[in-house]
């Protein structure tokens, strides 16, 4: 036989020895895990956790469906009304970009949006009779 030592198959394999070795305890190692995972450095319990697990659900507001500059008369005056989702609320704003204004509600759908103070709303983004204080009743159009 040609080209077969068997010294040079002995010392072959006593080198790949440490290799299967070392691949065999890292196997058994990781093997030995735990399944979950290790917190380090975790924070203490929220003190308020029950609390807000408990707590009744928030309603976002409507969002605005139609938000209407009207010119109404009498007086060629100008009203802002942003109508909200759901047609149960409305806001009347005396200027263009105004922050806050007069939240009217209305109790169902259709009909007439009022508030505290002697506010209302008749109608629709279209056009509308609007009622406030010291103005009295304008009727107005988009």
């Amino acid at each position: 036989m040609t080209g077969w030592k068997p010294s040079a198959n002995r010392a072959s394999a006593m080198k790949t020895l440490p290799i299967l070795a070392t691949a065999l305890v890292a196997i058994l190692s990781l093997s030995a895990c735990k399944p979950e995972p290790e917190v380090i450095g975790g924070r203490p319990a929220d003190p308020n956790a029950e609390k807000v697990k408990n707590a009744p659900k928030k309603e976002l507001p409507p969002a605005i469906a139609a938000s209407v500059s009207f010119r109404c008369q009498p007086g060629n005056t100008l009203a802002f009304v942003d109508f909200m989702k759901g047609d149960t609320m409305a806001v009347l704003k005396t200027e263009k970009g105004a922050m806050g204004g007069t939240t009217l509600r209305a109790p169902e759908a259709g009909q007439p949006f009022v508030a505290e103070g002697g506010y209302k709303i008749t109608g629709d983004a279209k056009a509308a009779t609007i009622e406030a204080p010291g103005v009295g009743t304008k009727t107005c159009k988009a």
